[in-house]
């Protein structure tokens, strides 16, 4: 397991705040642009990253309403992994796995990426048999996995309460010691930073208001600071805000958009060194190298907009984890927060083109998009670039809600969606 002392610790922070100070001011936009992404948060710049260096495209713009990073993947548990079910899910996660393992390389620029791998607990007898059946599964593609019992369980992971008496009873679990967690908001700076050195031009503060029509074809986008721009493509990847984006365009989107929930201790010494999560109860929960105790909850059932907890949903979540590591109920809770969601009914991504040429979307991810995000930049690259949707990418077309061929992932990826 990576760690990280507390003095580079800081240096590392150091470096973040001059860079923030001395770069990616807003240049002067250009009239057109040959692509224009908007949403800059990591996919949105992961993916004119991609279209730079890997497809050679000069004129980019990334368009942000606030600042770079600074929404859901701002606001995410920072985990990464690729034990999913179905075939094409668990193909386009290891993608962005294999992605995550050299990207502090690829960027010059540290994740801060942690290999120290994920449990995904089972509490009943059907959840077993799900974890079988997905261990076996991700054989299968290639994927490392292995399914537990509670003595293994507890080798990895000594403070778990493994007892019969409990509410949630632990009887195995699934294991993948290549999933882990990273620095959520240092994946969107390395990506901007190395976007920026390539000539995308990142314009902050800059929100989309409307799309350039001619028919049914994009031919720019509206904005609130820059008028009109011009542009060949419009590629959007706005979590959360994505059937907004589709109303300005005329159509609507099978998604729905939701508060996630998660919150951090007050740093304390290292005691957990991996990801436990439980599909049961949907809790999961990692140590940071701050020392932060990480918890995620559940989305809320209610849709909205509104990037804050509510009490329900975290007290059930706490209690859960509680339930699993008694000694944790005298941490104290240091913040809680909510990022918004886009969930579509199959709880997988829509990624490609819209029913307006030369619009594209890239949302839907649920939970599971920060650690889909190389992968999804890279492949909605290649969307943008070549106006072919590669293989990767296809299962998640827009047109698997009419023709019924859909990717579903609810509970079946080791959290319920």
């Amino acid at each position: 397991m990576q760690r990280y002392s507390a003095f580079s610790l800081f240096k590392h922070a150091l470096s973040h705040h001059q860079h923030w100070q001395q770069a990616w001011r807003n240049p002067e936009p250009k009239p057109y642009y040959d692509i224009i992404i908007v949403g800059g948060g990591g996919h949105g710049l992961a993916t004119a990253y991609y279209l730079a260096k890997e497809h050679n495209i000069k004129r980019i713009a990334v368009l942000e309403k606030g600042y770079l990073g600074g929404g859901n993947t701002g606001r995410n548990t920072t985990i990464v992994r690729s034990n999913y079910l179905w075939d094409e899910a668990a193909q386009l996660y290891e993608h962005a796995l294999k992605l995550w393992e050299t990207l502090s390389l690829e960027l010059n620029y540290n994740v801060m990426f942690s290999q120290r791998g994920v449990l995904n607990l089972g509490h009943t007898l059907q959840d077993m048999r799900d974890i079988e059946r997905r261990v076996s599964a991700n054989r299968l593609n290639g994927i490392d996995g292995e399914v537990l019992d509670p003595a293994g369980i507890k080798k990895i992971v000594p403070l778990i309460n493994t007892s019969k008496n409990t509410r949630y009873p632990i009887l195995g679990a699934s294991w993948q010691p290549r999933g882990g967690v990273a620095r959520h908001d240092a994946v969107a700076w390395g990506y901007a930073r190395a976007a920026d050195a390539l000539g995308v031009d990142l314009l902050q503060g800059c929100g989309v208001t409307g799309f350039d029509l001619a028919g049914d074809q994009v031919k720019g986008v509206q904005t609130d600071r820059y008028g009109t721009l011009g542009a060949g493509r419009v590629g959007c990847v706005v979590a959360g805000n994505s059937s907004v984006l589709a109303g300005y365009a005329g159509f609507e989107l099978p998604v729905e958009s939701h508060p996630l929930q998660a919150l951090v201790s007050e740093p304390i010494k290292p005691v957990l060194d991996t990801v436990v999560m439980s599909n049961q109860v949907h809790g999961y929960i990692s140590q940071s190298d701050k020392g932060d105790l990480v918890i995620g909850a559940g989305i809320d059932s209610y849709t909205g907009y509104g990037q804050r907890g509510s009490l329900p949903v975290i007290e059930h979540t706490l209690a859960a984890i509680l339930e699993l590591f008694p000694m944790f109920s005298r941490v104290p809770m240091n913040r809680q927060w909510g990022g918004i969601v886009d969930t579509t009914p199959d709880a997988c991504p829509i990624i490609g083109k819209s029913p307006v040429d030369n619009l594209y979307f890239n949302c839907g991810w649920g939970t599971g998009g920060f650690k889909a995000t190389p992968g999804s930049g890279h492949v909605f690259a290649g969307c943008l670039a070549e106006q072919e949707i590669p293989a990767l990418a296809k299962p998640f077309g827009l047109d698997r809600f009419y023709s019924g061929a859909l990717v579903d992932e609810h509970g079946a990826a080791g959290v319920a969606h």
